[in-house]
């Protein structure tokens, strides 16, 4: 199954770090390139193991992925349940790691695409294409990490 993960040192700490990865809607937008709408399912208000979250990209796909592990502030996992036709599995992953007074982030994606007589070489085009959003997307949730916005949102869901 191929893989691709980026990682990114930010200067928040882990708690900090794990909430700006979680967060949804206009502030997640803030720093996400990847993602033009983003929402919780099935009557569900925040992250947790088996909540279901609907996902579009700013290219127009989308996809329903369910969480599969939560662990605040340490890691977070995802699977696809329903996405674009030529992943057969899509996981993404979130790993954070106190390094100092910030955080070391590793976002990762494991993938396999279908149909099987084509998988080797859509494979190879997806670490491609998938390593470079990846990297797009941490650097800016290493922004984010940064952003006032983002932070006094974060903040204000603590509080409340």
């Amino acid at each position: 199954m191929p893989v691709v993960q980026s990682r990114i040192r930010v200067p928040v700490p882990p708690e900090v770090a794990f909430a700006v990865s979680q967060t949804t809607g206009p502030v997640r937008r803030r720093w996400d390139v990847f993602i033009r709408e983003q929402h919780f399912l099935d009557g569900a208000t925040e992250a947790a193991t088996d909540v279901r979250t609907f996902t579009r990209q700013r290219l127009g796909p989308s996809m329903v992925s369910r969480y599969v592990s939560y662990a605040p502030p340490r890691n977070v996992g995802m699977v696809m349940e329903r996405g674009p036709w030529f992943f057969e599995r899509l996981g993404a992953g979130w790993r954070f790691e106190a390094d100092g007074e910030g955080t070391v982030a590793t976002w990762k994606y494991s993938f396999t695409c279908r149909p099987r007589l084509l998988a080797p070489l859509a494979e190879r085009i997806g670490r491609v294409l998938l390593g470079r959003e990846i990297r797009a997307r941490i650097a800016g949730f290493a922004r984010g990490c940064e952003d006032p916005v983002v932070l006094a949102a974060i903040r204000s869901a603590e509080e409340g």
